[in-house]
């Protein structure tokens, strides 16, 4: 198999400033090249670029995912679970809002993996998650 190659996300946010203290300060992402309408995040080895624009994100559709509503438009990264229990505990702390708050799902069967979503400043949806076994994020 090939080595992953970072992915590219570009996403829109209602205040530059208000996005870099939430990626940076509760994330733990790094700042990369930026102007004053957008910048680049380190976003766990991925380039993520936040885009100001002028109107307010929409709210986000959901589907139902293990009797949760998931957010249809959402992005995030699949960690280790030693690392999604570090996070899952420091935004806790953080007094972060849940929209689905840290459980596993599929408890028991093919694809079980632990997960937790919620919103940055702006109302992108996030999603960060860990396998049980990497060898079934694939899995049907």
């Amino acid at each position: 198999m090939n080595k992953i190659r970072p992915f590219h996300l570009a996403f829109p946010v209602r205040n530059l400033e208000e996005a870099k203290k939430f990626y940076t300060e509760i994330l733990g992402c790094k700042v990369g090249r930026s102007s004053d309408k957008w910048i680049d995040f380190d976003f766990f080895g991925h380039q993520v670029v936040a885009h100001l624009v002028e109107s307010e994100k929409k709210q986000n559709k959901t589907s139902a995912v293990d009797n949760k509503n998931v957010p249809v438009e959402h992005f995030g990264i699949i960690l280790s679970i030693p690392d999604w229990k570090k996070l899952a505990l420091k935004l806790e702390r953080k007094g972060v809002d849940f929209i689905i708050k840290p459980y596993v799902r599929f408890k028991n069967l093919p694809g079980e993996q632990a997960t937790m979503f919620f919103l940055d400043p702006s109302g992108n949806a996030l999603e960060f998650k860990a396998f049980r076994n990497d060898s079934e994020i694939f899995k049907a």
